[in-house]
């Protein structure tokens, strides 16, 4: 009786973890845009701070797991290097156009996961994927012609990059997976991802101090309340439900960014970029399910 009502309530919890995170990741824009430091130094606290926050579980993680070989280490600081370069672009987008148009050309990484995928390991997508592919570019472009009549297109191709990187990364840390846990590979990750930021930062001469307490406490939240808090909280979900529900669900994230960007940042949004931010997701969304029904095919 115990255990039944334990399952019941898991998949809820999860559910509940899932909706939590989302949220906390739609205000990773938000402090970006708010703390107002370079690219690279927002993206190196985010990073650095959690690296130091998971020491000691991951750590112990070491002591229970085993130490990981030198190649399974370089595979997952690899996959830190691609997710510096996301968060770098993605960042300086945001300082350029916003918060929400640079979010959601970010979000279009399950499109280059499907080509990488597609270039790398010879994985054949069917006619769903270029369907969702024509149109998410279709939206993309729309979004880009809005944005370079306000002088605010770079910011977008900058998300556009930021998600090539993203999809690299993913690619990159699904090999690290096979082999590592959870904890490790994000720490390893992390840990890589903030020593490529700080000679980034320093090689472009923005300062990693000198900041105002405000900007500083902005990006200690966007470390804990996105990168530990968000990440994390997905993973746990990706335990309990499967990724068909979990993926799909976090196309949400650009929607409550730029909702959240109009109060709080005064954005404003117009009808042709909502509509060409539907398209992109639901671009995404069709290639991220002709992706599932391939491999479920293979199966």
């Amino acid at each position: 009786m115990h255990q039944t009502s334990q399952s019941r309530h898991t998949p809820n919890r999860a559910y509940l973890v899932l909706m939590l995170s989302l949220l906390g990741m739609a205000f990773s824009g938000i402090f970006v845009s708010l703390a107002g430091a370079p690219g690279a130094v927002s993206a190196f606290y985010r990073m650095s701070i959690a690296t130091l926050v998971l020491v000691f579980p991951f750590m112990r993680g070491i002591q229970r797991e085993g130490r990981p070989t030198r190649h399974e280490a370089l595979i997952a600081i690899l996959a830190g290097l691609f997710f510096a370069g996301d968060l770098f672009f993605w960042n300086t987008g945001i300082l350029i156009s916003g918060a929400t148009t640079p979010t959601l050309m970010g979000n279009t990484a399950p499109i280059w996961v499907g080509l990488g995928a597609m270039i790398f390991f010879q994985e054949r997508p069917g006619r769903l994927f270029w369907v969702g592919l024509l149109v998410a570019i279709g939206g993309a472009a729309v979004v880009l012609g809005v944005d370079a009549l306000n002088n605010a297109g770079l910011g977008s191709f900058f998300g556009i990059l930021s998600g090539m990187f993203y999809g690299a990364y993913f690619l990159v840390v699904q090999r690290s997976r096979q082999t590592l846990g959870t904890l490790t590979s994000f720490w390893l990750s992390a840990a890589g991802s903030s020593l490529a930021l700080a000679l980034m930062a320093r090689v472009l001469g923005q300062p990693l101090t000198g900041y105002t307490p405000l900007t500083y406490l902005y990006l200690i939240a966007l470390s804990l309340l996105v990168q530990v808090g968000g990440q994390m909280g997905v993973a746990y979900t990706l335990g309990y439900l499967p990724a068909s529900i979990v993926s799909p669900t976090l196309l949400l994230q650009p929607v409550l960014t730029g909702l959240l960007a109009v109060p709080i940042l005064g954005e404003r949004i117009s009808i042709v970029q909502i509509f060409g931010g539907i398209a992109v997701l639901v671009g995404v969304y069709i290639v991220h399910r002709s992706r599932q029904e391939n491999r479920a095919g293979r199966e």
